[in-house]
């Protein structure tokens, strides 16, 4: 079982000055699943993904990252890994093609346009290849970050809040990027305030709350923790997000 785990977490501690933000947090992520970690502001799923991608260290405990210790072989887990944070860095001077370039050579990869063709194509911005990153909708942007993040075909992707500030439409580009990344095989760690995102992507979901991983399971694991609800025939009413994107879609057919 153990080497079906892209990562092992276990008794993890980190403290500033006085505060203690994580509390001995235990966790384990399968190969090519796509694991979602939830919590409000200030739980601490920045921090964890921040140690587990070598960028800070923990103050006790132990993780490992695709099999490498990440206090000891820190080398081996950033050549293995991406990280794409709360927002996407990218050039807005340059065009989509031109940042996807840029990172390929930065990983002195060889025959880069053709991983950048590649990537274009994978994440439906071929048409939009030439055109500055600045004219680009935040949906696009958000699909561009993430296709740099995965020039070299790193084995595990860190998504730290992918669709915080993104409108309904943007949103659902990037969970589509995100499920066909696992479809692929690349394994996707997931942070997210937004249940609906998380019951939408997640084969894995774990509830982060004052330091500690207080459950966590499948969404059917999850829902069998509370009482069954009462059986009532009301007429379901449709959400604002499916009257918006139902709108949108009749004009776009125009």
């Amino acid at each position: 079982m153990i080497q079906n785990m892209s990562i092992q977490v276990h008794g993890l501690k980190k403290s500033y000055a006085k505060l203690n933000v994580l509390k001995s947090v235990d966790l384990e992520v399968e190969k090519g699943s796509i694991f979602a970690l939830l919590g409000s502001n200030g739980a601490g799923k920045t921090t964890i993904i921040k140690i587990l991608a070598t960028l800070l260290k923990a103050d006790g405990g132990s993780a490992s990252v695709n099999g490498f210790d990440v206090a000891t072989m820190e080398d081996r887990v950033r050549q293995s890994i991406s990280l794409t944070g709360q927002f996407a860095a990218v050039d807005e001077i340059l065009t989509g093609r031109e940042n996807l370039i840029m990172i390929a050579r930065l990983r002195h990869l060889a025959q880069p346009r053709q991983i950048a063709e590649g990537l274009l194509i994978r994440f439906g911005l071929s048409d939009a290849a030439d055109r500055r990153v600045s004219t680009y909708s935040g949906g696009m942007r958000r699909r561009l970050d993430i296709a740099m993040s995965l020039v070299g075909k790193p084995q595990l992707i860190f998504l730290d809040e992918p669709t915080t500030g993104l409108d309904p439409e943007a949103r659902l580009e990037v969970w589509k990027a995100v499920k066909e990344l696992a479809h692929n095989g690349t394994t996707v760690f997931l942070t997210t305030q937004y249940l609906d995102e998380a019951e939408q992507l997640a084969d894995r979901i774990a509830i982060l709350h004052e330091g500690k991983i207080i459950t966590s399971g499948t969404l059917q694991e999850l829902k069998k923790q509370f009482p069954s609800a009462r059986m009532e025939y009301v007429e379901k009413q449709p959400s604002l997000e499916e009257i918006f994107l139902t709108i949108i879609g009749k004009k776009e057919q125009k």
